[in-house]
């Protein structure tokens, strides 16, 4: 039995209403025939995409490494390898290197680099700027695979090659060269892989629409609140705590 009909009433009104737009949102009405998280999702994705954009900068950064040589000897070995799986991975790390004018000698699992600091990292993040780009095809033709899989799997071992740098360089107080590969990995091949096949938009194009999702998140859950508390205070339920009497 109701405790308070009007607080009930507009507990009722929320909660069903929020479920109405609930059913809207999951409605594939949005964008081409998506429902409303999966619109949402690709606007945001689209947007941090935009935003992640460091290429040009780094590329400029880059520059100043240029005839520094880089010579370093990485091991790709992995727990849980299977037999031959290091080994296939160091000629594909291998592979990207040579093709970019650097001397990559394989032996087991490891490969002894040899190159120019800067114009190897110049390469990395050409290859990036092409991935951010979607050219995949750029890719493909360069390192001669043929599917979107293997392609990928060549512009992984810049990352793979990377990490296992940046640890060496560290390991050899390399800091300042360190530091420059490991944001080279995080600002421009993460992104680029990560966000391949997804189309860049910037925040000021999208300004209105992103804004309205956001307001329309908070306020979605508030209203979800207030259905809720006005329900159970309908129904004479409260976390209030009890006022008890002393006795005298």
């Amino acid at each position: 039995m109701a405790a308070d009909k009007k607080h009930l009433t507009w507990g009722l009104i929320l909660l069903i209403s929020f479920i109405g737009v609930l059913i809207l949102i999951f409605a594939p009405i949005y964008g081409q025939g998506q429902n409303g998280l999966e619109y949402s999702d690709d606007l945001f994705n689209k947007l941090a995409k935009g935003s992640a954009y460091q290429i040009p900068k780094l590329k400029k950064d880059a520059e100043k490494y240029k005839g520094k040589v880089l010579d370093v000897v990485v091991d790709v070995k992995r727990a849980g390898d299977k037999p031959g799986d290091a080994e296939k991975r160091a000629e594909r790390l291998a592979k990207v290197f040579t093709i970019n004018g650097a001397k990559a000698e394989v032996n087991g699992s490891k490969v002894h680099i040899t190159a120019d600091f800067g114009a190897i990292i110049s390469a990395a993040l050409e290859d990036s700027d092409q991935m951010y780009n979607n050219n995949g095809d750029y890719i493909k033709k360069k390192y001669d695979v043929t599917d979107d899989e293997k392609m990928k799997q060549m512009f992984r071992q810049w990352h793979n090659a990377l990490n296992l740098v940046n640890k060496k360089l560290t390991l050899d107080k390399k800091a300042e060269d360190a530091n420059f590969v490991k944001k080279v990995m995080t600002a421009a091949i993460e992104p680029a892989y990560n966000f391949y096949g997804i189309q860049a938009v910037k925040i000021t194009e999208k300004a209105g629409v992103a804004t309205g999702l956001l307001l329309f998140y908070v306020l979605y859950t508030i209203w979800y609140g207030f259905g809720v508390l006005y329900l159970f205070e309908g129904l004479g339920l409260s976390t209030k705590k009890a006022k008890v009497k002393k006795e005298v």
